[in-house]
């Protein structure tokens, strides 16, 4: 293990939230790790949610799950999607996290006889939480959720300011992610929330190293020495962060400008020429398409596509590795309910059924899922995916009408999806479902293993529901095979259909370990399926 004290890379963001800076933090890093060097990340999230577990997706988006089962923020995803780091319980703190820590500490007596402060004690559990997060690597890239200005972030950036103040000037920066508008009654970009951006991060004592302008065009020289005129960086320092057609080519755009370049310099680190050849790559293959595929995505958060952000990305790697453009039609699953399966799915020539909770729209799902298997369109249901899947075969296969899961209809007469043994009794709903990585165990017969190439799996999880075995030998009489089984043989993580083309569905998800330069192989084989039958109609 690297023994070396990391140095610091710590991205902040200015004039609005969502303005990518969770792309610019895993563009560095695949950047860096491009040089040789050993990377990690940490998002710090303002809100007081202890994590984004209970929180709705129309509001936070995704909720990224890690191989040690903490619920963490969407982009720790891009994190691991964009470098080869694993992301953990150390990698993400909200404020929730960090107030419940001083909090505990206080109450043991840790502090006794002291009074409690947010300077130095809540200052002092982010700095203590940065450093711990940052051990065994060469760079330690931190982002702070949230814009400059708003209160809630301040703990943070004090942190962030006395951690920086400590570690020396060549072993800190800071990237600050800010808007250039543009401004078509006036016909050009703005630079003035720029300036007003940096001023507000410098009043609090942070002056930014590098600037990245998030704008729809290219900024002309001018206005880049402007920026740097205003608020005080290097000409060079200010990096068009110029709206791409993909998020994958964000690090080539970035090495171009002499980003990664800049931070070397300035951390005083030696490195070799970057090998971004994997990125080149990628792009190429996203530009240089032979092929075209539209998936249909049956779900209910489809007006926050945020709330699928790996599912997304992870049908882009599958197509990927196709060479194939794989268009995504998001539709609402209570839309089908009132127009039917067949009017919203024709032409599509995939279907995938994604996570979600609650009973809303649930009945469109499984029309979705009925119209997949019917017509031999390849479908991938994922966790509810494969519980509505099990739901649709009992009721129209196995001919039990009465068929649901106990999360819809808690006094059902045929409860074929049912809670989990060892969650009878939680009450608190935070932090509580079966969460992280689980091994699966395939049967060296079925699809499943053939696409894996292998018959022990690991794969991350985050449900409270189950298959009820109880129902088990009746559907496998019907043609269902339970392909993936926990090891233990308690629990279906897998079922599949050998009347059907392709139909597969899964307890986990599979979209959280998918990497653009290293498909998972159930979106690769998922997306082959889509293409032999977009070729067969």
């Amino acid at each position: 293990m690297n023994t070396r004290s990391a140095k610091y890379i710590f991205v902040t963001g200015g004039v609005s939230s969502s303005i990518g800076k969770g792309v610019v933090a895993s563009s560095i890093g695949a950047m860096l790790e491009a040089r040789g060097l050993t990377v990690t990340h940490i998002k710090l999230d303002p809100y007081i949610n202890v994590d984004p577990g209970t929180m709705n997706p129309f509001q936070h988006g995704e909720v990224f799950v890690t191989d040690d089962g903490t619920e963490t923020d969407l982009d720790l995803g891009h994190y691991e999607r964009f470098t080869s780091a694993t992301m953990s319980r150390m990698s993400n703190a909200t404020t929730g996290r960090i107030y419940g820590s001083v909090i505990e500490r206080e109450r043991r007596g840790d502090y006794l006889g002291g009074t409690v402060q947010v300077i130095p004690h809540i200052t002092d559990e982010i700095k203590t939480f940065v450093r711990n997060g940052s051990q065994g690597v060469d760079i330690c890239i931190t982002e702070v959720g949230g814009t400059v200005g708003d209160i809630e972030s301040l703990p943070f950036l004090e942190a962030l300011r006395q951690l920086k103040l400590e570690l020396g000037a060549v072993n800190a920066l800071n990237v600050h992610v800010t808007l250039v508008p543009y401004i078509a009654a006036a016909g050009e970009l703005k630079t003035k929330p720029t300036q007003h951006s940096v001023q507000k991060l410098r009043e609090i004592g942070i002056q930014p190293e590098i600037i990245v302008a998030r704008c729809d065009r290219e900024l002309v020289p001018e206005l880049k020495r402007k920026i740097s005129l205003f608020c005080n960086v290097r000409p060079e320092a200010v990096i068009n962060g110029v709206d791409a057609s993909s998020i994958y080519e964000v690090p080539i755009s970035f090495h171009r400008q002499g980003l990664d370049a800049l931070i070397v310099e300035h951390l005083n680190i030696w490195t070799r020429d970057p090998v971004l050849d994997r990125w080149e790559q990628i792009c190429r293959a996203l530009k240089e398409t032979t092929k075209r595929v539209t998936v249909a995505i049956v779900g209910k958060y489809v007006d926050h596509t945020d709330a699928y952000k790996s599912l997304h990305e992870a049908l882009l790697h599958g197509g990927i590795a196709h060479h194939t453009k794989v268009d995504l039609r998001y539709i609402d699953s209570e839309s089908i309910e009132e127009q039917g399966a067949k009017a919203l799915l024709d032409g599509s020539d995939a279907i995938l059924v994604p996570g979600g909770f609650g009973d809303r729209g649930t009945e469109g799902k499984i029309e979705a899922i009925c119209y997949a298997r019917e017509h031999g369109v390849p479908f991938f249901g994922i966790c509810l995916g494969l519980q509505l899947a099990v739901v649709e075969y009992c009721r129209n296969v196995c001919n039990v009408p009465e068929a649901n899961s106990v999360e819809f209809k808690p006094d059902g007469l045929h409860s074929v999806i049912h809670l989990m043994a060892h969650q009878h009794k939680v009450v608190r709903k935070g932090g509580s479902m079966r969460l992280g990585s689980y091994d699966c165990v395939l049967d060296p017969s079925s699809k499943a293993a053939k696409i894996y190439g292998a018959t022990l799996v690991s794969e991350r999880h985050r449900h409270r529901y189950e298959v009820n075995n109880a129902y088990r030998s009746m559907m496998e009489e019907r043609g269902v095979c339970f392909s993936g089984l926990s090891p233990d043989k308690e629990l279906v993580e897998m079922v599949e259909l050998d009347s059907h083309p392709w139909f597969i569905g899964c307890q986990f998800h599979p979209e959280f370990k998918s990497r653009p330069y290293r498909p998972h192989p159930l979106f690769r084989s998922f997306i082959e399926a889509a293409i032999t039958f977009s070729e067969s109609t």
